[in-house]
């Protein structure tokens, strides 16, 4: 089953945590921006990377793509190569799987703490796959990986992909009441999720693509490991299976996924009603920033949720239930519905890195500085 107890031990600084984005100019990368960008606890100090965009300012190169203008402050900020050193404290990536791992090791390596939005590290048997509503414990395995790695201050979380973290919080609280014994999902992709520019026009217009590269496996592992249990310093995936097809539809933000699951316990259509639409956690209990007030949300209307019209829920930090009925296979089915670069993505990794610091994880530079030079006197 999965455990929600609250970590408070730690000092908490008063003073802004400076972060540095990895991937900067891309589709996630420009959420992090906009995200961040009125912070109570964050401030950007350092954008990083690829080659073409790196010496530039940020103005020059990046292409704003979201709605309203990219904010005057980054502007003139220069993007730099995705390497240490950078001026910041802590890292947040959206780089490309095929370079971040060797980035986001050697930040961890330098002593920067790493929230990674990548797939590099997810599946690593001493790497948290966070979703701070359902795993927080997860974070416990931190001093193994620091240990076995090398690692002094530093270290990687990573949240998961962007349809399994919506997915995921609509199993949780089914699987901590009633226990899950088999899920089946059928997911409905935005072009958003695929980047800029992402899928051709002409592929995707008056269209369905019923593929979508490593999706399927990283549902059905990822799902397994963030709701599964660690002991032992190490991960014990939930026991039931996940099959899944995943499908890119013409819709610019928001993912949905039609779930069919099996309960270990029997329940009645409003026990399963309400232990979504009650289901709340260390986010809220801790009152982080970004955490919404309810994060599930249960609508009865039977044609909703729809992504239009719901992927903004809880400033695009809630998923939203409809469609519950029971199924003529499994027990019941469902449709769940969340926004793929908030909760999917930028927001799951700024939840993160407002759950670290709330646990008192997260050490600026000078503090690292310190702590080197006394570890030094030491020896």
């Amino acid at each position: 089953m999965i455990s929600k107890g609250i970590f408070t031990g730690g000092a908490v600084s008063n003073k802004r945590v400076r972060v540095g984005i990895l991937g900067a100019t891309g589709m996630v990368g420009q959420r992090f921006v906009q995200m961040l960008e009125h912070h109570p606890e964050f401030e950007i100090t350092a954008l990083a990377a690829s080659d073409r965009s790196q010496h530039k300012t940020y103005g020059e190169a990046c292409t704003w793509r979201l709605v309203g203008d990219m904010p005057s402050f980054v502007k003139s900020m220069v993007v730099r190569p995705p390497q240490p050193p950078l001026d910041c404290d802590v890292v947040v990536s959206s780089l490309p799987s095929d370079v971040a791992r060797a980035s986001e090791e050697a930040f961890a390596r330098a002593g920067y703490p790493v929230v990674s939005n990548a797939s590099s590290f997810r599946m690593d048997a001493d790497v948290p796959l966070l979703i701070p509503e359902i795993n927080s414990d997860h974070l416990n395995v931190l001093d193994r990986q620091k240990s076995g790695r090398g690692f002094s201050t530093g270290y990687i979380v990573t949240n998961p992909n962007c349809s399994t973290i919506i997915m995921a919080l609509a199993l949780a609280p089914l699987h901590e009441k009633f226990g899950i014994e088999a899920v089946i999902a059928t997911t409905l992709q935005a072009v958003s999720g695929a980047g800029y520019p992402g899928v051709p026009s002409l592929d995707v217009v008056d269209n369905v693509l019923p593929f979508i590269d490593g999706e399927e496996p990283k549902m059905e592992s990822e799902t397994r490991k963030i709701l599964g249990r660690l002991g032992n310093n190490s991960f014990e995936n939930a026991p039931f299976p996940v099959s899944a097809q995943c499908h890119r539809v013409n819709v610019a933000d928001g993912h949905m996924v039609a779930v069919r699951i099996k309960l270990a316990k029997r329940a009645t259509i409003e026990e399963v009603r309400e232990a979504l639409a009650s289901y709340r956690s260390v986010p809220q209990q801790l009152k982080l920033h970004t955490a919404p007030e309810h994060p599930v949300l249960v609508r009865s209307e039977k044609d909703r949720p729809q992504p239009r019209m719901d992927r903004d829920a809880g400033g695009g930090m809630s998923v939203t239930v409809g469609r519950l009925f029971p199924d003529t296979v499994f027990d019941y089915r469902f449709v769940v519905l969340g926004h793929n670069t908030v909760r999917g993505a930028a927001g799951a990794a700024i939840l993160n890195l407002e759950l670290l610091q709330a646990r008192g994880l997260l050490h600026g530079k000078i503090e690292r500085e310190t702590e080197a030079s006394a570890e030094v006197r030491v020896r």
